[in-house]
C-alpha cells in the first residue's frame, strides 16, 4: 500500500511540476509578447522593426546558452555531475560569447542599418549573463528540480522583460530597451546561482566540444525561428519590415506555446527506451496545442495584426496563417532535434544548417519582393525540416528493430 501511495505522490509531483513549468514559460512568453505589443504601439513602424530585429539577434546570440543547457541537462540526467565543474564550463562559454558579440557589433550596425553602435554594444554585454543562465537552467532541469526551474524562468521573465519595458518607457527607443535588458539579465544570474546552491567553479574538463556540437544544432534552430525576421528587415522597406515583425509575433506564439513539453521530456530523452516511447506523445501534444494557434490565425486573418499592433495596422492585408504554420513546424523540429541530440546523431545538425542556407539563399537572391514571399519561404523550409527530422527518427528506429 505504501508503495502505491509513494507512486501516486510521485505522479502528482510530476503533474504539479509540469503545471508550474508551463505557467512559468507561458508567463515569460506572454511578457515578451506584451513587450512587442507595447513597443509596436509606442514606436513608429521603422523604429519597431529596428527593435524587433535587435531582439531577434539577441535570441540568436543566446544559442550557446541553449546548447549549454541541453548538454548539462542530459549529463545530469544520465549521471549527476559536479556543479562546480559545470559552472566553470558555463563561465568560460559566457565569456567567449560576450567577446564575440563585442567584436561583431560593427557588423550588426551595417546589417541592420542602425544609426548608432550603442544598441549593438548593449546587446553584446547582455549575452554574457544570458549564456550563464543556460547553465543554471540545465542544472535544475537535468536533476528534475522543476519547481525551482519554474521559479528561475519566472524571475528571468521579470528581469529581462521588465527591464526592457522600463528602459523602453524611459529611453523611448531600442537603446533604452536594451539597456534595461542588460541590467535585468545581470540581476537574474545572481538569482540562478542562489537557486542552484551557490556552486563554486572548478576545472571544466573536456566538455567544451559537446557543448559546441549542441550549440551548433541549437543555433541552426534559433536562426530558423528568427532568420526570416532578420532577412525581412534587410530586404524589405522599413514600413513593410515593421509589419512583418508584427506577423512574426504569431510565429513566436506558435513556437513557444509548447515549450514546456520540450523542457519536461529532455531529461527523459537521456534514456533510449524512454525516448522512443515518449517522443510520439510529445510531438502529438505540440501539434494539438499549435492547431489552436493556426485555427485562430485562419479565422481572424489580418485582423489579428490590428489587434496586436493597434489601428496603425488596420489596413494591412498580409495573411497571418503562414506565420502560425511556420512556428508550428519549428516547434515539432525542436522536439525532434532534442531526440536526435540525446541519441548522439550528428546528421541532424547537417540537416538543420542545410535548411538555414536554403532559406537564406531563397530570400536574399529571389523571393523577397513582398512579406508574403518571405514568410512562405520560412514556412516551407520549416515544414520540410520537420518531415526530414521525422524520417531520420523512423530510420533510426528501424535499424534498432
Amino acid at each position: 500500500m505504501s508503495v502505491d501511495v509513494e507512486a501516486d505522490r510521485a505522479r502528482t509531483d510530476k503533474r504539479v511540476a509540469a503545471i508550474l513549468v508551463s505557467l512559468a514559460l507561458a508567463g515569460n512568453n506572454a511578457g515578451a509578447y506584451a513587450l512587442s505589443i507595447i513597443a509596436a504601439r509606442l514606436l513608429a513602424p521603422g523604429a519597431f522593426g529596428e527593435l524587433s530585429s535587435l531582439l531577434a539577434v539577441l535570441v540568436i546570440g543566446v544559442v550557446p546558452a541553449m546548447g549549454l543547457q541541453t548538454v548539462v541537462a542530459l549529463r545530469v540526467a544520465r549521471k549527476p555531475q559536479d556543479s562546480g565543474t559545470l559552472l566553470a564550463l558555463g563561465l568560460t562559454t559566457s565569456a567567449v560569447v560576450a567577446t564575440i558579440g563585442l567584436i561583431l557589433a560593427p557588423v550588426l550596425v551595417f546589417v541592420l542599418h542602425l544609426d548608432s553602435v550603442v544598441p549593438a554594444l548593449l546587446l553584446a554585454v547582455t549575452l554574457g549573463p544570458l549564456t550563464l543562465l543556460g547553465l543554471f537552467h540545465g542544472l535544475l532541469q537535468g536533476s528534475g528540480r522543476f519547481s525551482r526551474l519554474a521559479g528561475l524562468v519566472s524571475l528571468e521573465g521579470a528581469g529581462k522583460v521588465g527591464g526592457s519595458l522600463l528602459g523602453l518607457l524611459i529611453g523611448g527607443d531600442a537603446t533604452g530597451a536594451l539597456a534595461g535588458t542588460a541590467i535585468g539579465s545581470y540581476t537574474v544570474i545572481i538569482c540562478g546561482w542562489l537557486l542552484c546552491g551557490r556552486p563554486r567553479p572548478r576545472k571544466a574538463g573536456r566538455q567544451a566540444g559537446e557543448v559546441l556540437h549542441a550549440a551548433q544544432a541549437m543555433l541552426a534552430l534559433v536562426l530558423l525561428v528568427n532568420l526570416d525576421l532578420v532577412l525581412a528587415r534587410h530586404t524589405l522597406p522599413a514600413t513593410e519590415a515593421g509589419e512583418y515583425a508584427l506577423g512574426a509575433i504569431v510565429t513566436k506564439i506558435a513556437y513557444w506555446l509548447p515549450q514546456a513539453v520540450g523542457v519536461l521530456v529532455l531529461p527523459r530523452f537521456a534514456n533510449g527506451d524512454d525516448r522512443r516511447r515518449i517522443l510520439p506523445a510529445a510531438l502529438a501534444v505540440c501539434a494539438a496545442l499549435d492547431s489552436l494557434v493556426l485555427l485562430v490565425s485562419l479565422v481572424f486573418g489580418p485582423r489579428l495584426l490590428s489587434f496586436i499592433g493597434g489601428s496603425g495596422y488596420a489596413a494591412s492585408t498580409m495573411p497571418v496563417w503562414p506565420f502560425a504554420l511556420a512556428g508550428s513546424m519549428l516547434a515539432l523540429v525542436q522536439i525532434l532535434l532534442f531526440s536526435r541530440l540525446a541519441a548522439g546523431d550528428r546528421r541532424v545538425t547537417v540537416l538543420m544548417w542545410a535548411t538555414v542556407v536554403a532559406e537564406t539563399v531563397l530570400v536574399t537572391s529571389w523571393l523577397h519582393s513582398s512579406a508574403v514571399q518571405v514568410v512562405t519561404v520560412a514556412a516551407c523550409c520549416a515544414g520540410a525540416l520537420a518531415l526530414s527530422g521525422a524520417l531520420l527518427e523512423v530510420r533510426s528506429r528501424s535499424r534498432r528493430s
